[in-house]
């Protein structure tokens, strides 16, 4: 071959795989169980079907409940059967779990205040719950238990297990439940979101992540509050089951008792600072410094408000997450709603969408899912929102 014929070869190759290694990137999409690739757009921020996703683009993760008009679960939907809309505008569904899906499931066992004496109802409950999931499941379990410091034991928040889907390693951690004479409950959420969910959920779990919390929901000890809580949660995409104990009538009793006596409870400091920054944010410091200085009426009407405001708060989180709250009206009746929690996300789909407002401004942007294509009118629980990342 002439030295000027190998010459235009060699340069033709070189430009060609040039030019192949110009190309974008192509980044797999997972939609009803497939992977996908497209090349992306070069002129439009939108995020279409089968569209590469930008790398600083936030999936988020939408899990829902659907059931008839009867309130029986429907099974079997396709994500054609969704329409998911953000802000008023359409999203393009990217991600799709049925409720065959496994979970991942963060279990927070509150093991403080009136709850120290029924430990073992506490893991009785908590092993039945881990038995009723199913294979495929992984759990992680989360407590209070008290910690030495120089001073004076603190109550603390303990993770006893991180995700598996070991059960003999759940039920150990199980066994080793210990107990607090506070109540870091707001602690403890962010524990979950912070430890628990960590790391990036697995293509297969994503947007299928729960915590289960059984508690009665009145913070003691938290370092953090309600809103930081709630936020961390919203941004994890977390789903969050509340079985709410009722311990007020035992707690209340022991709320009225002088503070010499043994049986006697008190109220922290941080409690009735929190209550007053709350409900009396003009009244001075000074004034709820000394639980033991005040009445039996003040006692009672703070130990109520702060039982009224935790059960909206438990609420709230249900609601706004696509979670669900149960009552359980003494530890006894744990095991049952254990069981109606295990249900509740066995019937769970979850769906994820890459939203085509990119703004990262940390604005409230409002969910609204809709069910179409079934014969029966379809009730959607679902979360309501989430809260854009910040830059």
């Amino acid at each position: 071959m002439p030295i000027s014929t190998k010459l235009f070869l060699l340069i033709a190759i070189v430009i060609a795989a040039q030019e192949v290694t110009q190309q974008p990137a192509q980044r797999p999409r997972r939609v009803n169980g497939t992977e996908q690739t497209t090349q992306a757009k070069k002129d439009s921020d939108e995020v279409d079907e089968g569209d590469v996703v930008r790398v600083n683009t936030q999936l988020v993760s939408v899990p829902a409940v659907v059931t008839d008009s009867a309130g029986r679960p429907l099974s079997g939907l396709r994500p054609e059967n969704f329409r998911i809309i953000e802000d008023g505008q359409p999203q393009t569904i990217a991600n799709f779990g049925t409720t065959q899906t496994p979970f991942e499931i963060a279990l927070l066992l509150d093991t403080s205040g009136s709850t120290r004496d029924d430990v073992a109802l506490i893991r009785s409950a908590a092993n039945s719950f881990i038995e009723a999931l199913r294979p495929g499941d992984r759990v992680g379990v989360v407590a209070f238990n008290q910690a030495q410091t120089v001073a004076e034991p603190i109550a603390a928040v303990e993770v006893l297990s991180p995700l598996t889907d070991d059960r003999e390693q759940l039920r150990a951690a199980i066994e080793n439940l210990g107990a607090s004479q506070g109540t870091p409950y707001y602690d403890g959420l962010e524990r979950v979101a912070d430890s628990i969910f960590r790391d990036q959920p697995r293509d297969e779990v994503r947007g299928r992540r729960a915590v289960v919390a059984l508690t009665d929901g009145v913070d003691s000890t938290s370092n953090s509050d309600f809103v930081s809580a709630k936020m961390k949660l919203s941004q994890a995409g977390i789903a969050c089951y509340f079985i709410q104990v009722n311990t007020e009538d035992f707690v209340e009793d022991r709320l009225m008792k002088d503070c010499r006596d043994d049986g006697q409870l008190s109220l922290s400091q941080k409690q009735l600072q929190r209550y007053r920054r709350l409900f009396f944010p003009k009244a001075k410091e000074e004034s709820f410094n000394s639980f033991c200085q005040m009445g039996p009426f003040e006692r009672m009407s703070i130990s109520r408000d702060l039982y009224n405001l935790a059960r909206r708060e438990m609420n709230e989180l249900a609601r706004v997450s696509g979670g669900r709250s149960f009552e359980a009206a003494t530890l006894a009746d744990a095991r049952t709603a254990f069981a109606r929690v295990a249900a509740d996300i066995g019937t769970q789909y979850s769906l994820g969408y890459y939203p085509t407002n990119k703004a990262r401004d940390g604005k409230f942007r409002a969910i609204k899912l809709e069910v179409r294509g079934v014969k029966d009118k379809a009730q959607v629980r679902a979360r309501d929102g989430y809260y854009a990342p910040k830059q």
